[in-house]
């Protein structure tokens, strides 16, 4: 007894993607599936086939012109014998003779006025068919074979041709069976060596198109599948290829392919890998930082004047650490939360920065600060927002200032500007460090990629780029300046036509 299951997927099972079953359901049930090498070795034998039976159909046509062409050409020498002869003259004997040498019952001459005949009997068979070769196109002469060999034995010919010389015509009878069984013989003969012919020049194509192009195919395929199959894992390379034909475009675009996929891949598990890690810290971060914040509270009661100044500095600090740990996911989830966007002034904003890296001060790392902002510039944006872009453009200009070794305040500066063209607001953050590194511009705001430092993520960039694009604006490298100059773009929000409305006649 049979299971009628045998052979099928049960519930929930996909079948192998590289086997004989990957195609459509119902695609090999009850018909033959071929493969790309036997498609092609069929396409190759009907073409090739098809091509020897249109050379077979004019050569039959040929070969039976020939042949009556021949049965004439004896028929002219016995009308040169009949004419030569005076009439009467001509003994019964040399009469069969000659009609047995052409292999035809009648032979006749028409000469203008005049007509003799040559006959083996003195009743002449009824003619069933008439021929006239003088005179024969390509289409006739098929038509002609292909109805010889489809008559039956036994049918009488009479067949009409040009005369020795002079005007007039000369015509045989005959019986159609020798011609057509020799026509058969010369089918039968010809199609033997079309076919050797044929699986010759068959074999040959399919070898030569196998090897160029099937070979290379299934080589692409195998990869393909196996690379479906386990895509972390780094691609074994195709082999330096030298076709410059599309299959060689194929495998250099899909190991390009392969190579992406798989950087993208290790980026996307890097990303996990960091969400998670990031997600354990949070928690105790918090935690650290709120025990932090009260015991910042209690330093505010302090009547010392030093506490005094730094007190609100460190609270600010301290909440604004709390603010970004709340947020700290958001990165991880490929999106900021939205911009709280509104009037705010830049010369405060860079100050903090300042304060922040400990610029400009005696504790200072060394490196010289300029700030050069428009009095009473005010920007669009949201304050904290903005504050991180300014202080990761910072903080990574001074890393690369102090990475080339002991800082100078003469020689190793930070320059932040601010100005406003029209409704927008372009702040410049340049330093006089080494510059961006060529192989790093290449992903310059993409995460992972952009940090030239051992020991950075290279995040700072990515997240200045993000936090910009949701107000807006954009955040590029100037190139051709000394050191790294980084320009940020703020525009305007469109006004609001009646919500203003609304504000003035409020007030």
């Amino acid at each position: 007894m049979t299971d009628e299951g045998a052979g099928r997927p049960r519930p929930g099972e996909r079948p192998e993607a590289g086997g004989e079953n990957a195609a459509a359901p119902g695609a090999g049930r009850g018909r033959l599936r071929l493969g790309l090498s036997g498609k092609l070795l069929a396409f190759t034998l009907a073409f090739v086939v098809l091509a020897e039976v249109l050379i077979m159909v004019p050569a039959v046509a040929a070969f039976r012109l020939n042949w009556l062409s021949d049965r004439l050409a004896g028929a002219r020498t016995a009308a040169l014998v009949m004419d030569a002869a005076p009439e009467g003259m001509i003994p019964p004997e040399l009469t069969r003779e000659l009609l047995n040498s052409v292999g035809a019952i009648t032979v006749a001459l028409k000469r203008e006025n005049t007509r003799r005949l040559l006959a083996s009997s003195d009743m002449p068979p009824e003619v069933d068919h008439h021929a006239d070769i003088r005179d024969v196109g390509p289409i006739e002469a098929v038509t002609e074979a292909v109805d010889t060999l489809a008559a039956g034995d036994g049918r009488i010919i009479r067949v009409v041709g040009t005369p020795p010389r002079g005007g007039g015509f000369v015509e045989i009878v005959l019986e159609e069976t020798p011609l057509r069984k020799a026509m058969l013989r010369f089918s039968r003969n010809l199609m033997l060596i079309s076919l050797a012919v044929t699986a010759l020049t068959g074999a040959l194509v399919y070898l030569g198109l196998a090897w160029m192009f099937v070979a290379p195919m299934r080589r692409l395929t195998a990869r393909m599948i196996a690379f479906r199959q386990s895509p972390e894992t780094t691609p074994i390379p195709l082999g330096p290829t030298r076709r410059s034909d599309e299959i060689g475009q194929a495998e250099r675009e899909f190991a390009t392919m392969q190579r992406q996929i798989v950087d993208t891949l290790q980026q996307q598990n890097h990303l996990a890998a960091l969400g998670l890690a990031v997600s354990k810290i949070n928690h105790d971060l918090r935690n650290l930082l709120a025990s932090a914040q009260l015991i910042s509270d209690r330093l505010t009661s302090l009547s010392d004047p030093a506490v005094q100044r730094f007190a609100p500095k460190l609270v600010a600090a301290l909440d604004r650490a709390i603010a970004y740990c709340e947020h700290t996911l958001a990165y991880g989830r490929a999106q900021e939360p939205p911009p709280q966007r509104r009037r705010v002034e830049l010369a405060p904003l860079v100050s903090e920065v300042r304060d922040q890296l400990g610029l400009g001060t005696e504790e200072g790392a060394g490196i010289g600060w300029v700030a050069s902002v428009e009095r009473g510039l005010e920007v669009d944006a949201d304050p904290d927002q903005l504050f991180r872009v300014l202080l990761n453009l910072s903080r990574n200009a001074v890393e690369a200032m102090t990475a080339r070794g002991p800082a100078d305040p003469a020689r190793d500066q930070l320059r932040i500007t601010g100005r406003r063209e029209g409704a927008t607001v372009v702040i410049e953050v340049a330093d006089t460090g080494p510059g961006v590194p060529a192989r790093a511009r290449e992903h310059l705001f993409k995460p992972f990629q952009s940090s030239t430092r051992r020991g950075g993520t290279g995040l700072g960039l990515a997240i200045a780029g993000e936090l910009m694009r949701a107000h807006g604006g954009e955040v590029t490298l100037v190139p051709g300046t000394i050191g790294a100059t980084f320009r940020i773009v703020i525009p305007d929000r469109p006004l609001d036509l009646d919500a203003h409305r609304a504000l003035r006649s409020q007030g």
